[in-house]
Formats: structure tokens, sequence, C-alpha cells
């Protein structure tokens, strides 16, 4: 019996890869619903090892997906949703070119909603698996939390946001969990730790919203990532909440409760929604306040390390001693400093802050309480100042919690120049990452930038210092071999006097020492340049070994490798001219300082 000859790119990559214009013909959907059922399901495109292979043999770049994912796809109900939505915006716009009204109030009415729970629980089976995922559902839905009424993006989403992101911070500031903050052009980053998982996201500075002239920004398709990441979200608060004691949803101030699409005033919009912030929520009647974090179980394994369980045990104390940073503490903040994020901060360690109730609402004690320990100013001077309390900047707040400690004040008070802020997220265990000379000065002591900023008069004098010590040393040490040398043949002499034995003998004696004779060395200086070519012949020597399915791979590590090389390169290249800059602006001030004062002394 004759075999059938297998069809061309009926298995491998031509099978196992589909074109996106394939996917539509078998999913049956229009570009925008594919789009839509892919960002809900994640499902995203994928490369393939040999495009020509996986293209069936057609030229260009197209948009690839697994069949497998597309074949998954067809069992989804949504897209039977979607195929209603299709019909009844069919007859919603027949309905309205035929002007009959009546039909189009009905249909509008009628319009079928899409649920995608199923979905989050089968994308997150557990809860864990979601706070793993978290990071950019946050920062999107701060992100669309501070957006007005767009084109693309509903009111009643932005609304939402505002009320998730809001639940949610009330439940990091219940649960103690904030870790790290900073501040960067980008916005706020915050890292809080819940259930063991790290999550970190970035909240945007408040600034009044101006609408961009070219759309640079597919807000519709950002819009489908936050209707799924508001469902997302949602479940994780009500997990939260309840795993905190608290009723939820919780009950926040009249603005998030009322269903009013148009918003007059954003600033009166924002003013409530710190108000929100600073109010306890109501715990659920007969729960019990949360318990101390237990003490580290130590189990017996094989590889056992002190050094690692010592150091479980100091982070754990650095966090029990950081969630009641502001214990007891008040704080009261002026009108000119952004509130949220010190609100935010302040009540997640345990601090009570307030402001001007004239100016905001929300306000919970006033300026004269003489209880107050800091009043947060970002003004050069004040009037009128009370000698019971400190006045600070912000950026003491921001540096105190990532040192996990109250600093001292001495360089933050009001007027004075401010230390450079630091980033607390550096991955320590990545090599090729710049570190500044304040951060570096953190980590050792020993470390002085200004020491090692030395001028070039004192390199020179430190390598004329060298040069004479190398030619003491040479000296020295032809003084022992000469004197070696001497010691040998006087021996050599006094051994002839003293022998009688026959010439030939005392010859060959003779000839045998001058062989044995120890002569100065001559010492072989290697030269670094031949050294460092020697050095690459055998590296690109030991390249040629990787194998031909790792060299892709191998290139892209060194092309990374090269990438980080240059930008630490140019960050200190920076930093190089930051610094002389300041060093020659303070040379200047003080030249005309000392020809103001010679003016002065000569009149």
């Amino acid at each position: 019996m004759v075999s059938k000859k297998k069809k061309k790119y009926s298995s491998g990559e031509g099978a196992q890869f589909m074109t996106r214009k394939a996917a539509l013909k078998k999913l049956q959907l229009s570009l925008k619903d594919f789009r839509r059922i892919c960002i809900l399901k994640g499902i995203y495109p994928r490369e393939p090892r040999n495009r020509k292979r996986a293209q069936k043999g057609a030229g260009g770049i197209k948009t690839l997906y697994h069949t497998k994912d597309i074949k998954f796809l067809l069992h989804e109900p949504i897209i039977w949703k979607l195929r209603e939505l299709k019909v009844f915006q069919q007859k919603i716009r027949k309905a309205r070119a035929m002007r009959e009204y009546k039909k189009m109030r009905t249909y509008l009415r009628d319009y079928p909603d899409i649920n995608i729970d199923h979905i989050v629980k089968e994308r997150y089976p557990t809860y864990i698996d979601a706070l793993r995922d978290l990071d950019d559902c946050l920062t999107l839905c701060f992100l669309f939390s501070t957006f007005p009424s767009l084109k693309r993006v509903p009111r009643d989403q932005s609304l939402l946001c505002r009320r998730l992101t809001i639940e949610f911070m009330h439940a990091v500031i219940a649960a103690k969990a904030l870790r790290r903050v900073f501040i960067s052009v980008k916005g706020y980053y915050y890292q809080a730790e819940i259930e063991g998982q790290t999550i970190t996201w970035i909240v945007p500075h408040h600034f009044s919203f101006q609408p961009q002239n070219k759309d640079e920004v597919d807000f519709k398709i950002m819009s489908t990532f936050v209707e799924f990441y508001v469902m997302l979200l949602g479940f994780v608060n009500f997990k939260l909440f309840n795993s905190l004691n608290l009723v939820y949803p919780p009950k926040l101030t009249a603005a998030f409760n009322s269903e009013e699409k148009d918003l007059v005033d954003e600033n009166a919009y924002v003013a409530e929604r710190i108000a929100a912030m600073n109010l306890s929520l109501a715990k659920v009647a007969g729960a019990h306040e949360q318990e101390e974090i237990p003490e580290i179980d130590v189990f017996d394994t094989d590889d056992k390390d002190p050094e690692k369980l010592e150091e479980a045990r100091q982070e754990q104390e650095k966090v029990k001693k950081l969630k009641t940073l502001f214990k007891g503490v008040k704080f009261f903040i002026n009108r000119e400093v952004p509130r949220e994020p010190l609100v935010f901060i302040i009540r997640c360690f345990g601090g009570e802050v307030s402001w001007d109730r004239n100016l905001f609402v929300g306000a919970t004690f006033d300026e004269s309480d003489e209880s107050i320990a800091y009043q947060i100013v970002d003004r050069p001077s004040m009037d009128k100042q009370y000698l019971s309390r400190y006045y600070v900047q912000p950026q003491w707040v921001f540096d105190s919690v990532n040192a996990r400690t109250l600093l001292p004040i001495n360089q933050y008070l009001m007027g004075a120049v401010l230390p450079p802020h630091l980033s607390p997220f550096i991955d320590k265990t990545k090599d090729q990452v710049y570190i500044p000379p304040e951060q570096r000065a953190l980590n050792d002591p020993d470390f002085k930038h200004l020491e090692a900023e030395s001028s070039d008069e004192e390199i020179e004098e430190a390598t004329d210092e060298e040069k004479e010590e190398n030619e003491e040393d040479e000296d020295g040490e032809a003084a022992i071999t000469k004197q070696y040398q001497q010691e040998v043949e006087q021996d050599s002499s006094s051994e002839e006097d003293d022998d009688d034995v026959d010439p030939e003998k005392k010859k060959l004696a003779k000839e045998k020492k001058k062989s044995m004779a120890v002569t100065t060395g001559v010492p072989y200086k290697e030269h670094p340049y031949q050294k460092e070519i020697e050095d690459k012949q055998a590296f690109r020597l030991r390249e040629k070994l990787v194998q031909k399915k790792h060299r892709n791979l191998y290139k892209s590590m060194k092309a990374g490798q090269e990438k980080r090389k240059k930008d630490i390169w140019l960050l200190r290249k920076k930093r190089r001219l930051h610094d002389e800059k300041v060093k020659a602006e303070k040379k200047a001030v003080k030249r005309q300082q000392k020809m103001q004062a010679i003016d002065a002394a000569s009149s």
C-alpha cells in the first residue's frame, strides 16, 4: 500500500502558527472585537523561530498567533455576547436612520452587558496569583482615576477606578503593608507587601488635565485593559477587606457614593478623595485586632545557614519597627504641600495628619494644636512659628520611610538645601548597575566622594612618591646581590688557599663553582598592551566555541551588557559634569565675596 504524501506546512511551525487574518476568518469576528477578546483572555502575538515556515512560505512580516490559542477562543461564551452586541448596534443604527426613537430607546434599554467574572477566575485561580499580577493593574487604574470624561474613555470607568484605588489604599493603610516610597518625574512609586507578595505601582502627579492634539495613545485599547483590571481589582479589594475584618464596600464620603456623571470642580473632587483617605474604616462586628507578626519558624533542612536565619530575623525586626514608625505622632500639612501622598504614607505607619480646615475638607485638628510634633512646609520661611514642633520639608517623610527610622532633621529644616533623594528600588543581585556616590557612601562608610575627586597636582605628587619608593627598592636589591657575590668569592678564595690538591683538580673544581655561581637575574617586564591583545585573542577563541544554537542568545547578552555599560558611563559623565558645574559656581561665589571684602576694606 502506497502511503499518502504529507501536505506541505501541515506539521511543525507551519501548523503551529496562524496569521491574524486566518484567525479572524476562523472566529468570524471583526478586528475590533478580536482585539478586545484577546486582551480580556490574555492572548498575544507570538514570535516564531523560522518566520518563513510559520507564514507557510509567504514573505513579509505578519502578526502570528498560536493555533491552540485561537482554538481555545472558539469555546469562549463572550464571543456570542459580542455577536449579540453587533446585532443590537445594527438595530440602533437602523432605528436612528428611520427616526424611530421609541424603538431606539427600547434597544438602548435592553442593551446586553458583558460579564467577565469567569475570565478573572480562569486567569487567576487563586488569590496569590491575582496579587502577583497586580502591578500593571494598579498603575493603569491610578492613571485612569485622574482622567476626566474623554471621547474614548467612559466617565463611569474613571469614577469606578477612583473608588477602587481609594479602597485599595485604605486596605494598605489598615494592613500597614507599605514598605518603600520614591518620588520621580513619572509620579510617586509605592511598594507594599501583601500576603508575602511584593506589589509596586505608580501614582501620577496631580496636574490639570490637558487634552493632546495628536492621537498618540489609543485610549480605546487602554480602556479595554481597564475593563478587565477593574474587575480584577474589585475581587482583590473584597478579599483584602475580608482578611482585615473590614466592612466591604466601605462607606466613603458623599462624592464617591453619588452617581453624578458631570463633575464641576476637579480640585473639589481631589479634596474629597484625600478626606476619604483620612477616615478610619468600619470593622466587622465582633472582629479582633490584627495580631503582630509571629516568630519565624525554623525548619530542619540539609543546608543550615545561620547567616540567612539571622538576616531574616533582622529583617523581621526592621519591618516590625517600620509599621509603628509614626505611631502617636501628629503632622500638620501646609497648603503648598501635595497632601495625598503624605496622608497615605503617614497613615500607613500609624501617624495622624491634618491640614487647614478653611481650605480643604476632612481636617481632624487645627494648626494651633500644641500636640503637633511636625509641620510639613515647602517654603523658605514662615511668619508665625510654634516652639513645640519641628518645621520640616516633605522629603524627610519619604527618606525616613526608606531608612526605616526617623532621620535627623538637620538637613530637612525649612529653607535648607536638601540631600539627594535616593531610590530604594536598587537590585543588589544585579551587576552593571549605576550606584550614585551618596548611595555608595551609605553602603560603605569608608567611601569618600570628595576625596576620590582629587586634583591633578595631588595625583602627580603621589606618582612621584611611588617612583622614588620603587627606585629605593631597586637600589636595596642591587646592594644585597652585590654583598652576596662578595661573600661567595671570599669563600672560594679561602678554600683555594687551604686545599693542597693537584692543579688539575683545582681547575676542575673552579670551573664547577663558576657554573654553579649565582648571577644577578634580569626581571621580565610584561607589556600591558601586549597582554591585553593576547587576552582579547584568547577570548575570541573561546567565543568561537559557543554552539550555533546558542550564538544568537550569546550575542543578545553581549549587546545588553554593552548597553548597560554605556548607560552607566553616561550617568557617571552626567554626574561628573554636574559636580564640576556646582564646584565652579561655588568658586565664583567665593571669588565674588572676596572681591566685595577687598572693595569694602579699600573703601
